[in-house]
Parts: C-alpha cells; structure tokens; sequence
C-alpha cells in the first residue's frame, strides 16, 4: 500500500479508501454474528485494494462529487473477496494474504457461503446505490470470474495447453473485474460515454498484466513477500505462461517428468521446475509479453482527458511490473 500511496499522490482518494473500508464491514455484517465473523475474515486480513482504488481513480474522470464512487469501489470489492473465498475451497488453500484461509480455519461449506453473502452485499450496494446498468455490469462481471474459473479448473494438470488458452483463463478471473472497477468508477461519476470505453479497454489490458505480474511473483518471490508458498500455481497443477512457455522449450522433456508425478508434489520437485522455468529466461519472455500489453493500454488513455488522474493510470501499470523486479529472491 505504501508503494500505491506513492504512485497517487491524490490525497483525496485515499481518504474516499478509507471510507470504502467502513463500508466493507458495514456491507459485510450479518444479523448472525457467525457468519459476520467468517465473511469479515478476510477483509481484516488486509489487501491491496487494488479494485476498489481504480473505481475511485477512474471516478477522478468524471464530474459528479457525491459518493457514488465509494459506493463502486465497495461493490467490486465484495465481489473480489467473495471470489477469494470461492477460491480457496477450489483450491483446497491453507492460507491467504498471509493468514489462514476460511476453509481451512472453518470448513468448507462455511467458506462457500461467507462468499455467496458478500456476492449478494455486493449487488445490494450497487441496486441501492448506483444504477440498474451497475446491477447488470456486475452480474455479467460474475459469469465472466466463474466461466475464467471453470476454464482452469479443466486445464488443471494439463501442460498441454495454449498460451491462448492461458490467456482466455486470466481474462475471465481477474481482468473481467478489473474492467469492470474502472468501468464502473467512470459510470458512478458521470463520466463521458467516450472516457467509459476508454477506461475499459485500458483496465482490461492492466487486468492483464496484474494477472501476468501475480503469476510471474508466484516463481520469483518469497512466502513473505507473496503471501503464500512459492511455486503455489504448481503445487495446484496450475501452470502458468512461464511454465508453459518452459514446457514448450529445451528443457521441456524434464520438466514434464517433473510434473507427470502425483501430487501433492514434493517441495524438491516444485524447486527444480522453478529453476528451470527461471533458467531458461522463460519468466523474462512473459513479463515482455506484458509490456506490449502496456504500450496498448497507454495508448486508449489517449481518449481520457490530461490531468493528474491520467497520469497516475499511466504510472500504474509500469508498478504492476516493476514489483516483479523488486521481489525477486
């Protein structure tokens, strides 16, 4: 978060991020207390923000100064940690932003249900709030997170898919949502039609690279710095670009030896993947894959009007990259 605060520089937003904090847990408190305990746990647990932070960025664009935006920025959140939850029971997770995981601390069936509730707050805050086409955008933005999900849940232990299926996988969990914070951010201050769509397109493609950036950290970085245990993507049968492209290149015969044993795999084996995917510079090949998704998304902020917010989403996405760089052990 220090990182992000030097990044924007808008004092305002950050005092409109505190506000999206009191409202996460107004939004996210049940009548049972139980559940209010479960479904709060990981929103105490911390995070970036990175969503709610975007909405509010991308609501610098527009005119309106009421708090619509907070009110964005809370609503693509819950819908965020909902997922996490969802997505732990999948994965059968142990830990999450560096605690224990709802499932694991719980069970399962809780953990589900903590994620349904805050996916149903999510819709409430945006019906009661914000608009009938904000309803709609986060309904589809759901499919779009479970279609992602299901995809790679069928290419699970699979190391004989695409790039572009990789790429299909990411759009759908993390990019779709990442659209949709900015997207709706713009929409909650009135923006104008052209600065919506241009936004969009920009937040799909820095969607993109934070997916890439997260990935590439998960073979490159420390159980501190990530949260969880390196190669975590691998222990999941997950398998990433960068393993891939591995995969697909002179050590690929050892690596898919590696990987054809049961899991769960030993730590040695997730070790020596690791150290070949980084020995063959196949993380590096990513990351410039990435790149190019940044020239493109500079280029749609060339619709959004000069300004301070401008500037600070033209900054963001370089940051996404850039933490790659510093977390490498």
């Amino acid at each position: 978060m220090e990182d992000l605060q030097s990044i924007v520089p808008i004092p305002p937003i950050w005092q409109q991020l505190g506000r999206v904090e009191e409202r996460l847990l107004e939004a996210s408190t049940s009548e049972d207390a139980y559940l209010t305990k479960i479904a709060q746990h990981l929103l105490l647990a911390g995070g970036k923000r990175f969503r709610p932070l975007l909405a509010l960025l991308a609501a610098e664009l527009g005119p309106s100064g009421d708090g619509r935006p907070v009110e964005a920025g809370v609503a693509v959140e819950l819908i965020h940690v909902g997922s996490l939850y969802h997505d732990d029971v999948i994965d059968e997770a142990d830990t999450r932003r560096g605690a224990t995981s709802a499932n694991a601390n719980w069970a399962n069936t809780v953990a589900i249900l903590a994620g349904d509730f805050l996916m149903a707050r999510a819709s409430e805050v945006a019906a009661s709030h914000l608009s009938l086409e904000s309803v709609r955008l986060l309904a589809a933005t759901y499919a779009e997170l479970v279609e992602g999900q299901t995809r790679e849940l069928q290419l699970t232990d699979d190391l004989t898919h695409t790039l572009e299926d990789y790429l299909d996988v990411i759009g759908g969990k993390t990019a779709s949502l990442i659209r949709t914070s900015a997207r709706l951010g713009a929409m909650a201050a009135d923006a104008e039609p052209g600065v919506v769509e241009a936004l969009s397109i920009w937040a799909w493609e820095v969607g993109m690279v934070f997916q890439i950036a997260d990935d590439a950290l998960d073979l490159v970085a420390d159980e501190e710095t990530i949260g969880k245990p390196a190669g975590s993507d691998i222990r999941e049968g997950t398998f990433t670009a960068p393993v891939l492209l591995a995969a697909a290149g002179p050590d690929g015969n050892q690596i898919r030896e590696l990987l054809a044993q049961e899991r769960p795999y030993e730590d040695e084996v997730v070790g020596e993947v690791i150290r070949l995917v980084r020995r063959g510079g196949h993380v590096e090949a990513t990351l410039e894959s990435a790149n190019r998704r940044l020239a493109s998304a500079s280029a749609a902020l060339s619709e959004v009007p000069e300004g301070q917010a401008r500037r600070v989403l033209e900054r963001l996405g370089s940051f996404l990259l850039q933490r790659v760089e510093t977390a490498r052990v």
